[in-house]
């Protein structure tokens, strides 16, 4: 399994970033997919996850309304496009497969920071 994850960077806050995750390894329609982040002297923390055809789609309650996760299952692709961001969600980013908790596949993560 691999998941890499892209699109993090420094944005002020308000500001917009998409995160993208490309996944290979595994047969990605077949399995739900989601972020998940964790921020300096903190816990993992669960942003957001879409069913197997993205037909559905969840958010922790930090980002509901602000952020979007979205997936493309011709290329093995996920993204997560946030707005309005804030400085409490600096963080690094990472992809994650399946829907268990706490997740076992954890790509390579993306680091976000919003401050100004």
């Amino acid at each position: 399994v691999q998941l890499q994850a892209s699109g993090g960077g420094w944005v002020q806050p308000g500001g917009s970033l998409r995160l993208t995750c490309v996944a290979s390894g595994f047969k990605y329609d077949d399995y739900a997919m989601g972020w998940v982040r964790q921020a300096p002297g903190k816990a993992l923390e669960y942003v957001a996850s879409t069913n197997f055809n993205g037909g559905a789609a969840y958010y922790g309650e930090y980002v509901k309304g602000r952020f979007t996760i979205s997936r493309v299952n011709a290329n093995g692709t996920l993204y997560l496009q946030m707005d309005n961001l804030r400085s409490d969600d600096t963080a690094m980013y990472y992809c994650v497969k399946g829907s268990s908790w706490p997740p076992t596949d954890l790509g390579q993560g993306t680091q976000v920071t919003v401050s100004s």
